[in-house]
Order: C-alpha cells, then sequence, then structure tokens
C-alpha cells in the first residue's frame, strides 16, 4: 500500500499549528565521593580522582507548561519523560522549557545550557521564532507543530497535517468507486493546507471537484456554506476538513447521500458515532493500537490520561534514542541521519522525514456507532 501524500503532492501546497519551568530527567550523576586514605597509607598519600561519568547529550523539549495550552504541553512532556525511561538510554539529559513565556527565550535558554537538540516547539509560530535561533547555532528543531510551511533547512516537522490525511481518504475514496468531491473546508490557516490537498488528491485520482465552500467560524457562515453543497447536484463524497465537534453539526444538515470524508483531527473524539448522520463516514489517522498502550501506561504513571498529541513528545525522544547511539558524546547530533529511507517507527506507527517533514502511515477508519472500525491499515514498512 502507498504512503501518501509524496512530494507531489505536495508541490502545489508549497504554493498555497523565559522557561518559565524547567524539569530535568536524568540530568546529572553525582560522582561518589573520593575515599579517605587506607590506615596503611601515609595520611600524604594522594587520593585517586573518581572516575568521570560519560557526558550526557543535551536535548530541550520546548512545550507551554503554563498558559492557555498547558494541559496539552504537559501531557506532551510528560510522555518525553516517560520515553526516555523506556528507551533505557542513559546517554541523553532531556530537559523540559516552557514557551509560555515566549519561545525565543525558551530556545535561547536550551542553547545556553548545551542542548544539541530541540523537540518543539507546538504552535507554528513559536516554531518561526525558535528555527533561525537554532539554526545559528547549528541544532535542528523537531516540532510538533502540523503546519508544513514552518518547515526549514534545520526545522523539522513532525504533527499530524492535514494533506496527509485528506489525501490518504480520498485515495481510499477513488480506489472505491467515488469520482466527484465537494469540500466544506475553513477559512485558515489550515483550512488552506487542506484545500490545497484536497485538489491535488482529486486530480491526482482523475476526479473532480464539483464544489469547494469556505466559511469564518461562525454558525451562520457554516450554514450558509452547507446550503451551497446541498445545492449542487452529483456529489459522491463531501470532505469536512475541520475537527469532530464541527462534523457534528456538519453532517446531519448535509443532504448528499454519498461518503462524508473527515481528517486527521477527527481521531481525537470518540463520540462520533452518537451522531447517526457520522455513521459511516471516513476518515485517516496514524495507528491508535499502540496510543491506547502507552495511554494506560501513562494513567498508571500521571494520574490522569493523556492528550492524543503527547505520542509526539513520545516519539520525538524515542527517535532521539535510537540515533543516540551515533551521536557522539559531548558532540553535534547526526542530523543527517534523520533522513533515513526505511525511517523510523514509534508509538503512532512508521514514519520519514521527505522535504523535513514527517511522511506516516495512516490508516482508513470508518465511524460506527460505538467507535470505529478498520477499512485499510496502515502500511508497516517503507
Amino acid at each position: 500500500m502507498a504512503i501518501t501524500p509524496k512530494k507531489q503532492a505536495r508541490r502545489n501546497f508549497m504554493k498555497g499549528a523565559l522557561a518559565a519551568a524547567v524539569l530535568a530527567l536524568g540530568a546529572c550523576t553525582t560522582s561518589p565521593a573520593p575515599r579517605g586514605p587506607a590506615p596503611s597509607e601515609p595520611a600524604t598519600a594522594p587520593t585517586p580522582a573518581p572516575t568521570p561519568v560519560a557526558e550526557r547529550n543535551g536535548v530541550a523539549v520546548l512545550v507551554p507548561l503554563t498558559g492557555d495550552n498547558q494541559a496539552v504541553g504537559n501531557s506532551i512532556a510528560n510522555a518525553a519523560k516517560m520515553a526516555l525511561l523506556d528507551s533505557e538510554v542513559d546517554t541523553l539529559r532531556l530537559t523540559i522549557y516552557d514557551t509560555a513565556g515566549g519561545a525565543e527565550a525558551a530556545a535561547r535558554q536550551a542553547l545556553a545550557e548545551g542542548n544539541k537538540l530541540i523537540l518543539g516547539p507546538l504552535l507554528s509560530e513559536n516554531v518561526r521564532a525558535v528555527g533561525p535561533i537554532a539554526a545559528a547555532a547549528d541544532v535542528p528543531v523537531i516540532a510538533f507543530s502540523n503546519d508544513e510551511g514552518v518547515a526549514d533547512d534545520n526545522v523539522y516537522i513532525m504533527g499530524f497535517t492535514p494533506t496527509q490525511s485528506i489525501a490518504r481518504s480520498v485515495a481510499f475514496a477513488a480506489d472505491n468507486g467515488v469520482s466527484t468531491f465537494a469540500g466544506l473546508i475553513p477559512n485558515s490557516l489550515y483550512g488552506q493546507r487542506a484545500i490545497n490537498s484536497l485538489i491535488v488528491s482529486v486530480e491526482d485520482h482523475d476526479g473532480r471537484l464539483a464544489a469547494l465552500e469556505t466559511y469564518e467560524r461562525s454558525r451562520s457562515a457554516l450554514e450558509a456554506a452547507i446550503g451551497k453543497i446541498n445545492a449542487r447536484d452529483g456529489i459522491d463524497a463531501v470532505v469536512i476538513g475541520d475537527g469532530g465537534q464541527i462534523a457534528k453539526l456538519v453532517a446531519p444538515r448535509l443532504t448528499h447521500g454519498g461518503w462524508k470524508i473527515g481528517n486527521e483531527l477527527w481521531a481525537a473524539e470518540r463520540d462520533l458515532g452518537q451522531t447517526a448522520a457520522l455513521r459511516g463516514a471516513i476518515y485517516s489517522a496514524v495507528p491508535d493500537g499502540r496510543f491506547q498502550t502507552m495511554s494506560n501506561r501513562y494513567r498508571s504513571r500521571y494520574g490522569n490520561a493523556p492528550y492524543r498529541l503527547s505520542s509526539l513528545g513520545y516519539d520525538a525522544v524515542l527517535l532521539a534514542a535510537r540515533l543516540s547511539r551515533d551521536w557522539e558524546s559531548g558532540g553535534d547530533f547526526p542530523t543527517r541521519l534523520l533522513r533515513a529511507d526505511d525511517g523510523f517507527g514509534g508509538v503512532d506507527g512508521i514514519f520519514r522525514f521527505e522535504d523535513n517533514v514527517a511522511i506516516r502511515a495512516l490508516e482508513v477508519r470508518r465511524v460506527t456507532p460505538g467507535g470505529t472500525e478498520i477499512l485499510d491499515p496502515a502500511a508497516r514498512a517503507f
């Protein structure tokens, strides 16, 4: 099964997501105090120096620990710390920095404290602020943003992007006889990414985009856009390029009897099937099985359920741990290894970086009354 989208699926896309607290995990190891002279030795005998502890390579995690996004930020940070423990790698020093007080300041502090790899930040505007600072220090950034537009020479995007989810679902629908699509997508940066992917994906599968309606974030604007979609005939599938809560409002108002297609944001919603009009709708997302296992362990350790995005922190640390064997103590992070053709694995399945964006193996799910079912599994190898 092919992994989509490839570089062709982003050709139009390129045209068109101080530190207030620092948490250190394994920051240093205290050497035992030198022993005093043995009774048989002269008091003036020199004391042997303790065996030096190998220098640990610094990895900084930049997330919001306070402010509006503190819940998801702390969830990512906790998952990152858990991953380091699970990896049993003792050559990394993980330090968490709060971006709520300013991502730029957090990055400068992380670099001043000797970190040679930055994981995060979460928000695209923070990635834009951190990227140049890290580049000047020759330190790579593996960001948790889903905005492919902030990828750069030293900035890698690890978030779940709408372009890949929509392309995967459109390909599946086309393979199952759908030829005429419509799009109902918010007027936002995220929405623009989704629109670009929809246009390219439909074209790549010799389909037809019969209608494309955008809307501002208001009930009246959404209702007007739905009305325009309903006025068009011959539509086989409507792509709802918004989150699950909006989908619950949209689906009952669509009069077309064809397919309803969502995006990766729907994976965060567990009750889509309670809306009868969404039963049978499809969307594509990273595999969920390993996340559930991680989630159970996270709950046991921290006492609450993790946010779905916490897997980004977990997998980013696993990636650093895997490459740590080729990371010389005290040296620069081996950035070239991020471009490995065979990719990497983690809680969210396999992925590899193309054009500095994580290309992921996605599964296609169908909404059922009690949850979802897998229609087409994710690939297990590239």
